[in-house]
């Protein structure tokens, strides 16, 4: 079993999720008392944060590929960051490191294509959903179609995330207006959706939507899984 590097703390809350998820596919996979090997560097959020909001992405990434390499000096065979917004410096990550990164926008993109589908709605961070660096390798890897919601439902569905989802708090009428905006993106043709921050999954499961969910969380910790235990490929 190769051993997994996380780079965590983006918010905690689902950095939890991704040990939790990783230790038990690793079980169900191996059976008896089998867990992930793994090691982890969490950050302080809220360094993170005001790194973001202040356009500082120079040092956020100095930052995280410290924590990256620290992940490589505990034993790390490879690492993954477990936020899907600091993937905006995933290249200057790896182009640190001496061990593969696992990009969250690629396990999320081999999912969908499973599905056959050629066109999905996009939730996340304003930072996601507005720039580039995660539609683009969405579409000129994986030839995806890529939908957004409108200013005012991204600035809806960004907020949620720092004021509450991030904070552990999930509110019942934030489901609601998730659901809504899902709703529209249906409508404007998404054959699914993509849960492109890590915590959207907190609040919104399969059943809440009319159009299948893609719970980039999930995706990302079961490649992990299938990397830690299969191989990581060429």
């Amino acid at each position: 079993m190769r051993t997994i590097g996380l780079i965590g703390g983006m918010s905690w809350e689902s950095s939890l999720e991704y040990y939790r998820l990783i230790n038990t596919m690793v079980q169900e996979r191996m059976g008896g008392f089998h867990s992930a090997k793994l090691v982890m560097v969490s950050v302080d959020f809220a360094e993170v944060e005001a790194m973001q909001m202040s356009n500082r992405w120079d040092d956020a990434t100095g930052l995280l590929v410290t924590a990256a390499q620290q992940t490589k000096a505990a034993g790390a065979d490879f690492v993954l960051l477990c936020t899907n917004t600091m993937h905006k410096v995933a290249g200057a990550i790896e182009a640190a490191l001496a061990i593969p990164l696992l990009h969250i926008a690629d396990a999320a993109a081999v999912a969908v294509q499973a599905h056959q589908f050629d066109t999905v709605g996009l939730l996340g961070t304003r930072f996601t959903m507005e720039e580039a660096f995660y539609r683009q390798r969405l579409a000129d890897k994986y030839g995806l179609r890529v939908l957004m919601p409108d200013a005012s439902d991204r600035e809806v569905v960004h907020q949620i995330i720092y004021d509450e989802l991030v904070k552990g708090r999930i509110v019942d009428h934030s489901r609601q207006q998730y659901q809504n905006i899902i709703q529209k993106l249906s409508a404007q043709g998404a054959q699914g959706v993509i849960l492109g921050c890590t915590e959207i999954g907190l609040l919104i499961k399969a059943t809440d939507s009319p159009i299948p969910v893609f719970d980039t969380t999930i995706l990302h910790a079961s490649a992990a899984v299938t990397w830690a235990l299969d191989g990581i490929p060429d």
